[in-house]
């Protein structure tokens, strides 16, 4: 039987997360073990991205959302900070003929005018570009952290607030979620994380409040469709109550 047979078999019956999050961690491990370049396990990350996306359009997720660079890895050397925002211009550029075939719609998340001029219009062109899209969503999160999040909702309903268009007793969490940088995207029903460190590391914690969290082994350059298969199984076997009682 092919993998792709076996992964076909094995997704009958399976309940498909609606939206999916993932924490592409162990570039740098990976890289390590291989005697390569923090930068080359970053490239190798790319082509996992990519195995990603193709298996969650594969598997119909209908939303995908990724942390490609967060608000403190500001603090990695500066040559690896350049490589990487050049390693997502160059992805964006190289892969934006097939995120059209795909009809994959591309949106954004984080603190984007910190990023480099280039970057920030590419990023803009491509949300642009892709935005009537309809076959995948795919969440990218650059400069983005979220506390940062958090406390640009709250600076934004503040403004709000003092220029009389909300009034303090309006405000709760759904009005809180309708400032956050992606309002119209539902909450992840799962998240993933690779290399099997066991934290969300800053990572949409407001939205991440009921998301089941599946954390695998594998070194985020060696994640493919079966490692997805196999979170989304994982994903199945949880009873999901949102603090309610069991029906």
């Amino acid at each position: 039987m092919s993998l792709d047979e076996e992964i076909r078999q094995r997704l009958e019956g399976l309940k498909i997360p609606t939206h999916i999050a993932v924490i592409m961690d162990g570039n740098g491990r990976w890289a390590e073990q291989r005697g390569l370049t923090r930068l080359q396990g970053h490239a190798a990350g790319r082509r996992a991205m990519k195995r990603l996306m193709d298996a969650a359009i594969d598997f119909a997720v209908q939303v995908v959302s990724v942390y490609a660079f967060s608000t403190e890895n500001w603090r990695r050397p500066e040559n690896e900070i350049e490589g990487l925002m050049a390693l997502i211009e160059e992805t964006l550029r190289e892969e934006f003929k097939e995120l059209q075939e795909q009809q994959v719609r591309v949106v954004t998340s984080g603190r984007l005018c910190q990023l480099p001029p280039s970057l920030q219009e590419l990023l803009a062109k491509t949300e642009h570009d892709t935005a009537d899209n309809k076959e995948l969503t795919l969440n990218l999160c650059v400069n983005y952290g979220g506390r940062a999040e958090i406390a640009d909702a709250a600076a934004a309903i503040a403004a709000d607030a003092v220029a009389g268009k909300i009034a303090p007793s309006e405000i709760d969490t759904e009005v809180v979620a309708t400032y956050l940088y992606q309002p119209e995207l539902p909450d992840p029903d799962l998240l993933i994380r690779t290399s099997g460190e066991l934290r969300v590391s800053n990572f949409l914690l407001y939205q991440l409040a009921y998301s089941e969290i599946v954390v695998l082994p594998v070194y985020w350059p060696d994640f493919d469709a079966y490692n997805l298969l196999e979170a989304i199984e994982e994903f199945n076997e949880r009873k999901r109550r949102f603090g309610g009682r069991p029906s």
